[in-house]
């Protein structure tokens, strides 16, 4: 079992919106980064946890958890052209872009990205490090840890 922590824009998916969504599950779409992908296609497995982190909103932060629910399957917005994820490279017989379905499990206090920086034992969390821009990132099981621990 991994730990993740994965990113959404409130204005996207929110974690109030997962709870409100049938089984309270959402495809986790329009990933475009080869990395994030990678770690969906080869490395995330139904059951692991996951920090669900709002990003791009004016207090980004750990919003709660949530679980990977599926395998990863083809993300159909890349063959949508009337979306901002389409990819005219990619086609039905040869995707480029998968995902998996991410469920809540429980909403939490907000843990903004400010309090996390103050914590020692989260200094080398890849969330914290300078130019990471990444959209689904590994978590240590020591980092969960810690991080229920200041719920």
């Amino acid at each position: 079992m991994r730990h993740w922590l994965m990113k959404s824009e409130p204005s996207e998916v929110s974690i109030d919106d997962l709870a409100k969504l049938p089984k309270q599950t959402v495809p986790w779409y329009g990933v475009r980064n080869y990395q994030a992908r990678n770690f969906m296609r080869d490395l995330m497995q139904p059951g692991d946890p996951v920090l669900f982190y709002h990003s791009s909103c004016p207090e980004p932060g750990i919003a709660g958890f949530a679980r990977v629910a599926s395998k990863p399957y083809p993300d159909d917005t890349q063959f949508d052209v009337g979306t901002k994820y389409h990819d005219p490279k990619s086609t039905p017989d040869n995707p480029r872009w998968i995902h998996v379905d991410v469920q809540l499990v429980k909403k939490t206090r907000l843990i903004p990205l400010a309090e996390l920086r103050t914590h020692p034992e989260l200094a080398d969390m890849r969330i914290l490090q300078r130019g990471n821009r990444l959209s689904i990132t590994p978590v240590t099981p020591e980092e969960w840890a810690f991080i229920e621990s200041i719920l």
